[in-house]
């Protein structure tokens, strides 16, 4: 057997242990020179082998500790749950800079295209379509990739959970007037050149939208504690004397 496959067949009966929980996740791995002996094999072969199973995210290598079984990466502990206001808190400290960077190297063509979707967010039919692509324009304006792909993810959190979605859809639907008012304040700061003056007007309209989150989680708790009071009321109501 070539020395290539040879080191594939340790793979497969590392694995096959592993997955069998003989070696179970968190527990450590005899050292190579024992694995060497069990397999019959050369200490390089098992090298390679462990190399392999590093790659495939079986196990981990911790220099002067040992080699580690991992966690099935459908086990691994999951992020923790994100809510609204933490990505509409990320979106104005990052959308902030991203509008100060824009003010000095966004063009008239985008300037432009921002404009229109000023003129579209007055038909209530394209909103949504224009709210996004006004943030979009702003990010691919500073030239910057990786400004760019933060944006981008920051809107994919947007519809990341039936929660945030829920929250969102509450207070994005309401007061569109106020949010094109605010959208267009920072259109005027991003002609001008203003660097602070974008930041500024960014930052106004995230503090406006956290705060319409606020107004509208506290409505919906008021509501639930309103409908489980009435649920009360008719099981503890005493009938009248006439119904007795």
């Amino acid at each position: 057997m070539s020395n290539r496959r040879l080191f594939w067949s340790i793979v497969d009966k590392i694995e096959a242990l592993i997955d069998s929980g003989i070696y179970s996740p968190g527990s450590r791995l005899p050292p190579e020179r024992e694995l060497a002996e069990t397999f019959n094999v050369s200490r390089p072969t098992v090298r390679e082998a462990i190399i392999a199973l590093e790659v495939r995210e079986k196990i981990e290598v911790k220099t002067g500790s040992g080699i580690y079984v991992l966690k099935p990466a459908n086990q691994q502990a999951p992020y923790q749950k994100i809510n609204a206001f933490e990505v509409t808190q990320a979106r104005a400290l990052i959308e902030g800079e991203v509008a100060a960077i824009a003010a000095t190297t966004i063009n008239e063509d985008e300037l432009a295209r921002l404009h229109q979707t000023l003129i579209d967010m007055e038909n209530t039919d394209f909103i949504a379509a224009a709210d996004k692509e006004f943030h979009q324009i702003i990010a691919n304006a500073t030239r910057n990739n990786a400004m760019i792909l933060s944006v981008e993810n920051l809107w994919k959190l947007r519809s990341s959970t039936p929660e945030i979605i829920r929250d969102y859809d509450s207070v994005c639907s309401k007061d569109n007037s106020t949010t094109l008012a605010e959208h267009t304040m920072i259109y005027q700061a991003l002609k001008s050149g203003d660097a602070t003056q974008a930041r500024s007007a960014m930052h106004t309209h995230f503090n406006r939208l956290i705060n319409a989150l606020f107004d509208a989680v506290e409505s919906r708790a008021l509501e639930e504690i309103k409908q489980k009071n009435n649920e009360k009321r008719g099981l503890y109501s005493i009938p009248h004397s006439s119904e007795l």
